[in-house]
């Protein structure tokens, strides 16, 4: 299907879940880190920055509220860069407490995962020999038995949850599956139009990066949403950049960022998240392609505004 090209909207993935402190020296932890990590990756191009939270003393995901606000308030008040909060959470987490922070802050966007699935982390333990923190090695060990869950339930309880406070979703889809999923939810008025549907390759339980399965889900998301939808693109791991800029080639938008993965090359570790989205700008500019700013992400994505949030 011909779509109308438009400019790029670059998602920056602070800190996320998948990785523990003793894998990175780089990787956000505190809210002072999480919000300078934010606010220098708006800068360097990011219309969207994706955060979790973590706590402090150990670097464990946590979705308690009081841990969000701190830094949700300092970039809000840095930057104009648009507030997307999880509502994935970590798999360990069930679905009440994840729903908290975009529940209580009512963010102009909020990540929602559309299945239930295998997620497995434990290949990571090859890599990775000594952990600072009790919590560390077992999260990732146990990740083998691990489902995370999100059934229509769970789905269908945060959209409800949300609604009033008309917080726009970040449709995160692992498999092809997901897809048909997030059009049965549009289906039931549920999620309405546009939705910014963004695929998620090289998670071990999910779709894998290989490039033919880009082209798949475009293709797929084409049949089902036609012209209401903005697609966007994640690669896990080695797979970011080149994922990202065949997500570009193909008219879609770009995730980058510590979440995601933690190199900048082989072998060398991304000193920041600033760095991934310099990275990835470079690459688009490169291919004359603009990168959107933050209100022309408002503006693709239908939000609500960056003042229309509770802190």
């Amino acid at each position: 299907m011909s779509r109308r090209r438009q400019k790029v909207i670059i998602t920056c993935a602070v800190t996320g879940a998948i990785h523990t402190p003793s894998m990175s020296p780089h990787l956000p932890i505190t809210a002072d880190e999480i919000a300078q990590a934010a606010i220098e990756a708006a800068q360097a191009g990011a219309a969207i920055v994706h955060l979790h939270a973590r706590d402090p003393s150990s670097g464990k995901p946590s979705q308690e509220v009081a841990l969000f606000r701190p830094f949700v308030t300092r970039i809000k008040q840095a930057s104009d860069v648009v507030i997307n909060l999880t509502t994935g959470g970590a798999p360990t987490m069930d679905v009440e407490e994840r729903l908290q922070p975009a529940l209580q802050l009512q963010p102009e966007v909020a990540s929602l995962n559309m299945g239930s699935m295998n997620f497995g982390l434990y290949p990571m333990l090859q890599r990775y020999s000594h952990f600072e923190h009790d919590w560390e090695e077992p999260y990732l060990q146990q990740s083998d038995q691990r489902i995370f869950k999100n059934t229509f339930r769970d789905i269908e309880h945060i959209l409800r949850s949300c609604s009033a406070h008309q917080t726009r979703f970040e449709i995160e889809c692992y498999d092809i599956g997901h897809l048909y999923t997030a059009a049965h939810f549009m289906e039931r008025q549920l999620l309405r139009p546009p939705l910014f549907i963004q695929s998620v390759f090289g998670i071990l339980g999910g779709i894998g990066g290989h490039l033919d399965h880009v082209s798949q889900m475009k293709l797929t998301a084409d049949r089902l949403f036609g012209e209401n939808y903005v697609w966007s693109v994640l690669g896990a791991g080695r797979q970011q950049m080149p994922i990202a800029t065949l997500s570009a080639l193909l008219g879609g938008n770009v995730r980058v960022g510590l979440e995601d993965s933690l190199w900048d090359g082989p072998g060398t570790l991304a000193v920041s998240n600033a760095r991934q989205v310099q990275r990835i700008r470079s690459i688009l500019e490169a291919l004359s392609i603009e990168v959107a700013s933050p209100d022309e992400a408002r503006e693709m994505l239908q939000l609500k505004g960056r003042f229309n949030v509770n802190f």
